[in-house]
Order: C-alpha cells, then sequence, then structure tokens
C-alpha cells in the first residue's frame, strides 16, 4: 500500500475532502453577500470591513464543517482502523478494482491534495517573509535627518504611537512597511531627491496609515488564510477585494490629512513607473491598480462595480452544481437498494423498529459513510427497512441463506460487550474502548491483564489477524482513573 492510498483509507481524509466541496458552495454564499454588499456601499471602509467579516465567515465555516465531518472520538478510537471483520467474511456489492465515480470515492482523495497545496504555498510566504525580512539590513542607508523629523511630526499627525524608522533601500521597488511590533518605511534610493516635497510627504502619510491600521498583521493573517483556502476562487476575489479597498482607505486618509488629492495622484502616477516586486508580505504604496486609484482621486464618483454582481453570479452557479452533485450522490445506492430489495422486506419491514437506534448504536462501527449517507436520505420505513435488509445481505457469507451469520456473530459480540465492558460513570460496553475493539474484531487471542499494575492498570489485547495483517497486533487500554474505566492508548504494537 502506498503512503497515499493509506492517508486517503484514515477516516479523517473522508471528512477533509467533504469539508473543502462543502466549503465551496459555502464560500459562494459568502462571495454573493459580499457583493451585495459593494453594490450597496460606497465607503472603502465598510467595503474593506465587508472583506474582511466574509473571509473570517468562510474560514469560520470551514472550521465548523470540519468539525460536524470529524469522526466522533467517543466511538472510533483514533489508532483502531475502520475495517470491521477479515475480508474473507464481507460481501461486496461491486468489484473493488471498479472506479466508483461519485463524490463518496472521490472527497477522501482531495485530502492529500490539499495537504500538500496548503504545504506549498506556506513554504511559498515563508520564503517571500523572510525575502522582505531581509530588506531591513540588505542595501540600506539612512535618510536625511530633516525626513526622520518630518516622518515623527506626519506620525504625530496621525496619532502613530510607535517609533517608525525610514530608511532608503537600493532593493525595494516602491514605499513599503516592513514589521508590525517596529515598522519600518523603505523608500527606493533616489525616490526622495527624486520627486517634490510635498509628494513624499503624501506616500509617507500613506506608509503611516498602513501602521495605524495595523496592516502588516492583518495581511501576514489575511496569507495564511490565502493559503489554507488557496483552492477556492471565492477567497481569490475575496482577497483581491481586501487589498484594493485597503489601498483606498489609506489613500482616504492621505487625502483628508493632506487636502491635496492632486499632488498625491501625481505621487502615484511617478510610482506606476516602478514594477511589482512580489513580495506580498510587505504593504506597498503601490499596491493594487494604481491607474483605478488614481482616476478615484481625481474623478470621485460612486464605485464602478457593475461587473461585481456578474462575478458572484458565476462563482455561485458554479459551485451549486458541485453542491448538487454531492446532494445526489448517494441516489445510486439508494436506488440499488430499493430495486433489489425483495418484495416480502417492502411489504413486512424489518425487525427494526428504531431506526436511529439502528444506525447510531447497533451498525455504528461497522456501516460506512456512504451508506450511512443513503440511509438518512431515507423517508419512508419500508424503504428503511429495504435498507436494512440489504445491508446485513451484503454482509451475508452465505448469500441467500436463512440465517445470515454475520448478522447473528454482530448482535453475540454486542450483547457480550454490554455485559463485560461497561465503565463506572454508567455508559454501555458498546461505547467503551474495549468494547468496540470487541465488536470489531472479536475476542482476542491473547490478553495479558494488570489490574493491580503502578502508577495504572491496563490490559494489553493481541490478535492474530488485524485488517488482513499477518503479524500479530496489540492493543493497550489503560485505566487511567483506577475504576475500571479502560482506554485505548494512543499507540499500538506489534
Amino acid at each position: 500500500m502506498t503512503l497515499l492510498e493509506s492517508i486517503v483509507e484514515r477516516p479523517w481524509a473522508a471528512a477533509v475532502g467533504w469539508t473543502l466541496l462543502h466549503s465551496l458552495w459555502e464560500g459562494a454564499i459568502m462571495s454573493a453577500v459580499l457583493a451585495a454588499v459593494l453594490v450597496a456601499a460606497k465607503s472603502p471602509r465598510i467595503r474593506y470591513a465587508a472583506a474582511c467579516l466574509a473571509m473570517l465567515a468562510i474560514l469560520g465555516v470551514f472550521g465548523a464543517t470540519l468539525f460536524h465531518m470529524a469522526p466522533h472520538a467517543a466511538h472510533v478510537p483514533n489508532v483502531v482502523k475502520t475495517l470491521p471483520f477479515p475480508v474473507w467474511n464481507t460481501a461486496v456489492m461491486t468489484s473493488p478494482n471498479a472506479w466508483d465515480p461519485n463524490l463518496t470515492a472521490i472527497a477522501p482523495w482531495l485530502a492529500p491534495f490539499w495537504i500538500a497545496g496548503v504545504f506549498v504555498f506556506y513554504l511559498r510566504y515563508a520564503a517571500g517573509f523572510l525575502s522582505v525580512s531581509r530588506l531591513r539590513r540588505r542595501g540600506v542607508c539612512a535618510v536625511p535627518e530633516c525626513w526622520q523629523q518630518k516622518l515623527q511630526t506626519l506620525g504625530a499627525q496621525l496619532r502613530v504611537s510607535r517609533p517608525v524608522l525610514l530608511l532608503e533601500s537600493s532593493l525595494a521597488e516602491a514605499p513599503m512597511v516592513i514589521g508590525h511590533v517596529r515598522p519600518l518605511i523603505l523608500m527606493p534610493v533616489g525616490l526622495i531627491t527624486g520627486l517634490p516635497a510635498t509628494q513624499i510627504e503624501t506616500i509617507l502619510l500613506h506608509e503611516l496609515a498602513h501602521i495605524r491600521r495595523h496592516d502588516f498583521l492583518i495581511n501576514a493573517l489575511q496569507n495564511l488564510v490565502d493559503g489554507l483556502l488557496f483552492y477556492h476562487p471565492a477567497v481569490w476575489w475575496i482577497s483581491h477585494v481586501i487589498r484594493a479597498e485597503r489601498e483606498k482607505c489609506c489613500d482616504d486618509v492621505v487625502v483628508g490629512t493632506s487636502g491635496n488629492a492632486h499632488e498625491y495622484a501625481r505621487a502615484l502616477a511617478a510610482l506606476e513607473e516602478t514594477r511589482w516586486s512580489g513580495r506580498e508580505p510587505a504593504v506597498a504604496a503601490k499596491g493594487g491598480s494604481l491607474m483605478k486609484r488614481i482616476r478615484r482621486l481625481l474623478y470621485p464618483t460612486g464605485p464602478n462595480v457593475a461587473w461585481t454582481p456578474v462575478l458572484a453570479t458565476a462563482v455561485l452557479l458554479i459551485t451549486a452544481a458541485v453542491t448538487l452533485g454531492a446532494w445526489q450522490q448517494n441516489e445510486p445506492l439508494r436506488s440499488h437498494v430499493l430495486k433489489a430489495c425483495p418484495e416480502s422486506a417492502r411489504s413486512s419491514g424489518a425487525d427494526v423498529t428504531d431506526y436511529n437506534k439502528w444506525l447510531d448504536e447497533d451498525v455504528v462501527y461497522i456501516i460506512d459513510d456512504a451508506e450511512r449517507a443513503a440511509f438518512q436520505k431515507l423517508t419512508t420505513d419500508e424503504e428503511r427497512a429495504c435498507f436494512v435488509d440489504q445491508f446485513w445481505e451484503r454482509r451475508n457469507p452465505t448469500p441467500g441463506a436463512s440465517e445470515n451469520a454475520f448478522k447473528t456473530e454482530h448482535y453475540r459480540r454486542i450483547e457480550v460487550a454490554n455485559k463485560r465492558f461497561p465503565n463506572a460513570s454508567g455508559a454501555p460496553g458498546w461505547q467503551t474502548d474495549r468494547g468496540h475493539m470487541y465488536i470489531l474484531y472479536g475476542p482476542p487471542d491473547e490478553i495479558d491483564s494488570h489490574p493491580s499494575a503502578k502508577p495504572q492498570p491496563y490490559e494489553m489485547w493481541g490478535y492474530r489477524s488485524v485488517d488482513g495483517q499477518s503479524e500479530m497486533s496489540f492493543f493497550r487500554f489503560v485505566d487511567k482513573s483506577g475504576r475500571g474505566d479502560y482506554r485505548l492508548a494512543p499507540s499500538t504494537g506489534h
């Protein structure tokens, strides 16, 4: 088995995959709401705040979805694999080599590629951060003392409480702010002497506005979210909106402080001649589209957002198609069950009166995600009875036999687990870790019990065949409370 296959087969891989799929339509809804706000609001501060809230909402919903999809530790010990019985005792519906082109089969494979993508993006951001950090020490020189004093005067005017250092850099391609705790403004060599003093003052005001608004820190946090959700078109668009509106907010601070929009526009036009440095961890005065910012300063009309609803609608339609696929991906299984169900089962029902108990207790350890999702979509007891009948028949070692040995053995194990392994808190035996193990793998081949061991009692269970392995597998249960509440230890030995 390859490393990729071993990752995909873990329970958390399916949880991550489904979270990624659900995040597409969740993000589309957030972007549509943001688009409506952008159409209605003209203030850059409102638009910037709305974009930041949309980004936080996507991140929060992503985390909540992942928590909801994650396997519950109370039912599944994290070191036990999910195969319930030896393969010779399980009948399958289709050939194991057949490709199953539904989202249930695809979702777990998304997890390793997402992890790899996050790693690559974070590695890129880390390299950019280190590159920017080196600009503090390489190729820098002090500015004339008059400009350092002027910077302090402008900082006091904007109520910037932190001391700010101003340096010229031979490596910086545009004015930028580096650092949050000890902010530094870098000016390209020759810019201070090459532009009129009034234009330099407006550029310094812009960078001081970034410092007062803590934009360097916010931009770093934004990069973390961008890397985590790198696959999401809505996140790309929202990040673009945040960066564009951030620059507009600082432009408004400059114009409101200096009162000279035309002089500031000429300063921005001079910066248009510089090239983009690619150093995203820094916050530069030339961020966003300079020409659009200049046009906005010289012709302060309403924001040109006619394309925004179109883009949001397109994102929503694309991700809605993915959502529809996720909603309908279990229909083939449901149809197969209903078609294959014999008329006797349809009419008489099954020997199950509480289907919630059957799903959450009786078969909680042996039903797979696709079967669970299909069962939860059924609407009538007739369909549920049919599903239960087919569920056991698929696992019948002798298909068509009047007595299902698999089903009989499974319920026998549950009964034994409830009698032998209840814990001190009153939980039934099937919910305990030893009961879980017993239900999955049956009686252990070896038991090494140490009820009086110090510092805590423990038991070692050995199985000669677990998940098809030929070597002896051991599982350690530890009673940390000393009251007979044995928990599966976080590792196993062979």
